[in-house]
């Protein structure tokens, strides 16, 4: 697969990726750490608490789509006009993105307040979560804007060579979420809604610092640009479709865990927990994801495309090492870890069940992904949309409907189901990936 590619080569992709990965892993180590104290938080308040925070978190996932999408095309265009120096047009095009990014935040703000209580009481979930979710839910929507605003901030910063400075942001953002959770949950009377008021303050906070640096950008004329944000859209949009499917995919799950005939609250608190934790394993996945979007789209714009196809196996490879060392990591100390995000002995068990299973697919998770990160730095969106869409919603939601609904087997089939999409995901990625078509995409 890499024959003719010498070892020096392979190093200097290898050192290149890495400039790019680290600040990434450290941000998203920061937003693990978030999620991870949510979920130790809402487990000491209780096995319902967990299991509505898991629940309502992956609604909370689906609004902020929007702002994903906003950034994945505002980093294209912007980066490029960084790279120009052509003053007056990055100025236009940082200003239209954040004016868009506010309008689609207010938006979301809205229809999270109004309408998504109101789909928690439709829903089938457990009865007695919904008096946790719908609070939660309303909350977490009133701090929705400054969410927007973070998320594009950032995508700017790291555009324009800034992102020593969004790691910074998101540093600060960590200690306040992580030191509000705490003080509002068990220090206040609010209780379980600290956790969701936490993550709205800090995000507050750290939209307003990455305003006054992104301010520091536009040196040019301020004006809207209809023409950019349809650029920006077309860009961004099918990877906004991919992240509406994975989500409505995870919501799918709790529901089919929902139909389990015994202890199902401890099995979706026991998911919540156990995705966390996952979570962290999937941090350099996702890191050499970017660098390897950054680095093929370089490779390409330069027409080195025999480079592009093989430098993204190289970071794909150092990728998956990774990954295995911390899935190693995780299963010897999967009790552990297990036991101190929930002191439910039924959870802790069905958490352990879960990494157990869910790490054999971690690998083959790692390779897909970053595969799939090179296809997005070629503008090769669709396909990567297109393969794991299908593996969603052809192979993992009705492998689990099938186990759990119709032959009434247990919760650890949903964890196979959720493998076998994973094995198959990594292998139609690859194909793709591996016919080169991608290469003529620039």
């Amino acid at each position: 697969m890499l024959s003719r590619f010498n070892a020096a080569n392979a190093a200097c992709f290898v050192s290149r990726s890495w400039q790019v990965a680290w600040p990434m892993t450290l941000i998203m180590l920061f937003e693990f750490l978030i999620g991870l104290t949510d979920v130790y938080v809402a487990g000491r308040v209780g096995k319902d608490t967990q299991a509505a925070y898991g629940f309502v978190i992956q609604l909370y996932f689906m609004f902020i789509v929007i702002a994903n999408a906003l950034t994945v095309g505002a980093v294209s265009v912007v980066s490029r006009l960084h790279s120009s120096k052509d003053k007056d047009r990055l100025t236009a095009a940082i200003f239209s993105s954040l004016i868009a990014t506010a309008a689609a935040g207010m938006l979301t703000m809205f229809v999270g307040i109004v309408f998504a209580p109101l789909l928690i009481k439709l829903l089938n979930i457990p009865a007695q979560l919904k008096p946790f979710c719908i609070p939660l839910i309303r909350i977490y929507s009133a701090g929705l804007l400054f969410e927007h605003m973070l998320i594009n901030c950032n995508g700017i910063l790291r555009s324009c060579d800034r992102i020593r400075v969004s790691l910074r942001t998101m540093a600060v953002v960590c200690f306040i979420n992580i030191g509000l959770n705490i003080f509002f949950v068990f220090y206040t009377p609010l209780g379980f809604r600290g956790i969701a008021l936490a993550t709205a303050s800090s995000a507050c906070i750290g939209s307003l610092i990455n305003l006054s640096y992104v301010r520091r950008l536009m040196t040019g004329i301020r004006a809207f640009s209809g023409s950019t944000i349809k650029r920006i859209m077309d860009i961004g949009w099918p990877m906004a479709a991919l992240q509406v499917l994975w989500q409505l995919g995870s919501i799918a799950l709790f529901l089919i865990i929902s139909e389990l005939p015994k202890n199902r609250v401890e099995i979706l608190a026991a998911l919540t927990a156990g995705l966390r934790i996952e979570s962290a394993v999937y941090l350099p996945a996702f890191a050499f994801n970017m660098a390897n979007a950054v680095i093929v789209g370089n490779l390409l714009g330069e027409e080195k495309h025999e480079e592009a196809y093989r430098s993204g196996l190289v970071t794909a490879l150092v990728g998956v090492i990774l990954v295995t060392l911390l899935v190693v990591i995780v299963i010897l100390n999967a009790r552990w870890i297990a036991s101190v995000l929930s002191n439910n002995p039924l959870v802790v068990r069905e958490s352990v069940r879960y990494l157990y299973i869910a790490m054999i697919s971690e690998p083959f998770m790692a390779w897909g992904s970053i595969l799939g990160g090179a296809l997005s730095g070629a503008g090769d969106t669709r396909n990567v949309l297109a393969r794991v869409a299908l593996c969603i919603w052809v192979v993992r939601i009705p492998l689990a409907y099938l186990f759990v609904v119709i032959l009434g087997f247990g919760a650890a089939w949903v964890w196979w189901s959720m493998n076998i999409s994973q094995f198959v995901q990594a292998y139609l990625l690859y194909r793709w990936y591996a016919k080169r078509k991608w290469l003529a995409q620039r």
